[in-house]
């Protein structure tokens, strides 16, 4: 039986939504295509019908993933831009991977990726940086701060015990507050 293109794309597109869950929850490497196929209700086999490898899906859910980053869209005054990193360096951010920001929990598998994965994901950090560049008004520090949110998330998703976790990102809120209030 063959499907109609629209419900071939409306496949990729639960595909994709999946995988990105699946893959900020467990990681992308350890879910094999089974795994990521069966998460939509489909046989391994299907997965080329979307995809030609797994490299490509990879590429496809940084890209979605970047892309729909509240971080990342448009451009930010730097009020917005603190309201924002407020809820990203929030317990309720760090608790949810599979909702939240995809860099603290495939960063590495980013790092590890073939070249078109950290091309796009660089792709959609100069755009970041650029947004926040222009509210910082400085591209330095723009670099240091999205250093520093990601970084957060990832020692505090390593932490055991919440009440630490809360205090690593009480401390990141703190300087990344200290820094945006000494530029008014």
């Amino acid at each position: 039986m063959r499907y109609s293109s629209e419900h071939k794309q409306q496949t990729r597109e639960r595909l994709l939504a999946s995988s990105g869950a699946l893959a900020k929850r467990g990681g992308f490497s350890s879910t094999g295509v089974a795994g990521l196929m069966k998460a939509v209700g489909l046989t391994a086999g299907a997965f080329y019908n979307h995809f030609p490898s797994k490299d490509d899906l990879f590429t496809e859910v940084v890209r979605r993933e970047l892309s729909n980053s509240p971080l990342a869209r448009g451009n930010v005054d730097r009020q917005r831009l603190k309201r924002l990193l407020e809820q990203y360096l929030s317990l309720a951010h760090l608790h949810n991977p599979e909702g939240g920001c995809p860099l603290p929990p495939l960063g590495v598998e980013i790092a590890r990726a073939e070249r078109p994965v950290r091309e796009e994901a660089e792709h959609w950090l100069v755009q970041l940086h650029r947004s926040w560049s222009t509210a910082l008004n400085d591209p330095q520090l723009a670099w240091a701060l999205i250093s520093q949110c990601v970084g957060a998330l990832v020692v505090g998703r390593m932490l055991a015990n919440e009440p630490v976790q809360a205090q690593v990102l009480e401390a990141s809120r703190a300087l990344v507050d200290k820094v945006l209030d000494e530029m008014d």
